[in-house]
């Protein structure tokens, strides 16, 4: 009985060890096989941009091929839901995580598919795109503060966006907010319907991307009244900040970052960072990443879980005082 007995705590103390050691072997084998990059919008945009630019340099950093993936829909809830929910928590995997589905549709959305707080781990965070404030040259507008008395006078002044919760619906809500005015938003389904729109007149302002609209602005189809940054952009030097134009504590962007499910192992994570953070140091990567529009953040995991926490609280109460909904 006592032999019995010293077999079966033997047994349970190798299975015990079998079980700790499988993960640290996976960790160390890491990455085994083809890696998935989700990006959670169609091809083609910023977004695929971006992703496409980290693919090549993945694949030749890591040893194994990086494949983009678009799972667009749901103002970005889809594809993201599939890396939350559906996705082996290994690493390999990734989500092209954008401020949309991380931090504004958990307000906009009634039912979300997925909580981004709980079911995804940050990496690291890779942009934060500063909006323009433009107008069409024939509003007559050189300035925010002729904007804004133009707003004051008229009842018929509008903003064009990419759709209800977007940055650039939410950058217009936020002025209309802290000036105290009133410039009625018409959503559009996508930036270049609403661009296209702004360009020919039909709409008088936009906040926009800035490397969406910067083609626009160089020939003069675009007046730039502000950026949304707190420092002023390299592509538009002579362009004030918002709070430069006398709108106070004005600032606003969009951003990315990198994501994987919930409980992929820390030590992946690490990885993966470190990994990332190598590629934004490279001078010749690093001048591709900003002529996108955007420049180059890097950093800490815990400095993007941070970013997204705060950001749903900011992003979340602007979305509520705009009194947006999609559902």
């Amino acid at each position: 009985m006592q032999r019995r007995t010293l077999l079966t705590t033997a047994l349970s103390a190798l299975a015990a060890m079998t079980a700790l050691a499988a993960p640290a072997l996976a960790q160390d084998n890491w990455p085994s096989k083809t890696i998935r990059f989700v990006v959670p919008y169609p091809p083609g945009g910023p977004t695929d941009l971006m992703a496409r630019l980290l693919q090549g340099e993945l694949t030749k950093r890591l040893g194994v091929a990086v494949v983009v993936d678009n799972k667009s829909g749901a103002g970005g809830n889809l594809g993201s839901a599939e890396v939350a929910k559906q996705a082996p928590a290994d690493g390999h995997t990734l989500l092209l995580a954008a401020s949309g589905p991380m931090a504004v549709n958990p307000t906009l959305y009634r039912s979300m598919p997925f909580n981004p707080l709980t079911d995804l781990a940050p990496v690291i965070q890779i942009s934060s795109f500063p909006l323009v404030l433009e107008v069409n040259p024939n509003l007559g507008v050189k300035s925010v503060k002729e904007l804004i008395t133009l707003a004051k006078q008229s009842k018929t002044l509008s903003f064009a966006s990419a759709g209800n919760g977007t940055p650039q619906h939410l950058a217009g809500e936020l002025f209309n907010t802290q000036m105290g005015i009133e410039i009625t938003h018409i959503p559009y389904k996508g930036a270049g319907p609403a661009l296209n729109d702004v360009i020919g007149g039909q709409v008088g302002v936009m906040f926009d991307i800035l490397g969406s609209s910067l083609p626009h602005i160089n020939s003069g189809k675009l007046v730039p009244l502000a950026v949304t940054s707190a420092k002023r952009t390299p592509q538009l030097p002579n362009v004030p900040t918002m709070a430069e134009a006398g709108v106070t504590g004005y600032e606003f962007g969009a951003w990315h970052g990198i994501a994987v499910r919930a409980g992929t192992p820390p030590a992946i994570i690490d990885k993966l960072n470190s990994t990332l953070n190598a590629i934004f140091k490279e001078p010749e990567f690093r001048t591709k990443w900003e002529a996108i529009g955007t420049p180059v953040v890097a950093g800490s995991a815990a400095a993007f879980g941070e970013l997204i926490r705060r950001d749903t609280v900011r992003l979340g109460k602007v979305v509520k005082d705009s009194g947006a909904t999609v559902d």
